[in-house]
């Protein structure tokens, strides 16, 4: 699969996470033969968990999948650009590729605020594409706030 055609099932799974009242964000990590390993989308409010952000559940979900912590050669496709926390994760994991949709500029590690990923001084650095379908993940987080305020 594409990075476009990636994006829009997180995009599914980001639309998800919104009907259980948690911030629509979404992530899938596909394996070296593009199969999906992982599968990811926020549960902090349904689970109660601060950690419960869509990228570490679809890290999670990919290590085990694997079997192992070590995710090289997959790729994370990831509707918002990941927080400091999601993005030592994708480092710590060893994901040669992150994808992403739409820039934070209030909490994004990936060239918004900070740039972990990108950080010379860390032992790996993944290949990062950002603004794959933008538009639509902003639109999806938007609408999603605008009816919480």
């Amino acid at each position: 699969m594409k990075d476009d055609e990636l994006m829009g099932l997180a995009l599914a799974l980001a639309r998800s996470a919104s009907f259980e009242g948690d911030v629509p964000v979404g992530a899938v990590i596909i394996d070296r033969d593009g199969t999906v390993i992982g599968r990811g989308r926020n549960v902090r409010e349904r689970d109660g968990d601060p950690t419960g952000h869509a990228e570490i559940v679809a890290i999670r979900e990919a290590a085990t999948a694997r079997g192992q912590w070590r995710l090289e050669g997959c790729t994370l496709v990831v509707t918002l650009e990941p927080c400091t926390m999601c993005a030592g994760a994708i480092v710590a994991s060893r994901l040669d590729r992150l994808v992403f949709g739409a820039f934070d500029h209030k909490a994004g590690a990936v060239g918004s605020l900070w740039d972990v990923v990108r950080d010379r001084r860390l032992n790996h650095r993944p290949e990062v594409v950002s603004g794959v379908r933008a538009e639509e993940a902003a639109v999806i987080l938007r609408d999603f706030f605008s009816a919480h305020r």
